[in-house]
């Protein structure tokens, strides 16, 4: 079994110092196989806040993937807005916009859903899509295929290729096999499965959404992640919840999920 962390939405430099210790604190203590981070590590993009999103992945000590966000796209800054949107992402978080982590249990495929054309909504380039296919595709025999992503990904687009149909990411990796969806940015936690959200035909995937980890920005939700519970046959999603009375985080919902062969299913608590 493998043991994830699914974090998002930290935005630092609007972060509350108290909750970023625990995360770090819990992190350390629970000792995760990964760590998976869904983008908007800062609030605008700005060397230092990602400085600041840097230091404190690094004090997690634990292997990790990150995505960006929109917000780790410069704002008002046009010309890196237009003409090299995540340049500072680059040079302070990771080269990789869409990397990949694989073991004999899991394979998570990160997909970059943040341009400089967008402000708060995503987009999916093809070539992107197709880089995710192929790293699932290469999966080991059994393993748990898990996409991750800034943006949930309804309200992302295939940006259109000539010649080619335009086409629903969900439908795209869902008939590569993802057996799990990580995301972020509306702030608010949710798990559930395709088959419940979406227009999906013989394979039902998991949803996962992370509400903010670490920031002050709130939307009517306290500061949460996750942790799942991976195996071939079975995924529990624990949703944690940010307790500053005696500042700690504590699981306050646990989901769990079953392999059928019509993909994942709800299962009794």
């Amino acid at each position: 079994m493998r043991r994830i962390v699914h974090l998002s939405d930290l935005h630092f430099d609007h972060v509350d110092p108290a909750a970023c210790a625990a995360v770090v604190a819990f992190v350390k203590t629970f000792a995760p196989h990964l760590v998976v981070v869904t983008g908007d590590l800062t609030q605008r993009a700005r060397p230092p806040e990602f400085a600041k999103a840097r230091a404190f992945l690094d004090a997690l000590g634990a292997p990790r993937l990150v995505v960006p966000g929109n917000h780790d796209v410069p704002l008002w800054n046009l010309v890196h807005r237009f003409f090299s949107p995540l340049a500072r992402y680059r040079r302070y978080i990771d080269e990789d916009l869409c990397p990949v982590y694989a073991d004999d249990e899991i394979v998570v495929a990160g997909v970059n859903t943040a341009h400089g054309f967008t402000v708060k909504d995503g987009a999916i380039a093809h070539a992107d899509l197709a880089v995710a296919c192929r790293r699932l595709g290469d999966a080991a025999s059994g393993a748990v295929k898990i996409v991750a992503s800034h943006h949930p990904l309804p309200t992302t687009d295939v940006r259109r290729q000539e010649g080619e149909m335009r086409r629903d990411p969900v439908d795209v990796l869902t008939e590569c096999g993802v057996d799990v969806f990580l995301t972020g940015h509306l702030h608010l936690s949710y798990a559930g499965h395709t088959a419940a959200r979406y227009r999906t035909a013989g394979h039902a995937a998991i949803v996962v959404e992370a509400g903010t980890a670490t920031s002050t920005r709130l939307r009517g939700e306290a500061n949460g992640f996750n942790v799942l519970h991976v195996d071939a046959t079975e995924v529990t999603v624990e949703r944690l919840k940010w307790n500053p009375e005696d500042g700690v985080f504590r699981i306050a919902t646990a989901d769990r999920f079953t392999k059928t062969p019509k993909g994942w299913t709800p299962a009794s608590p």
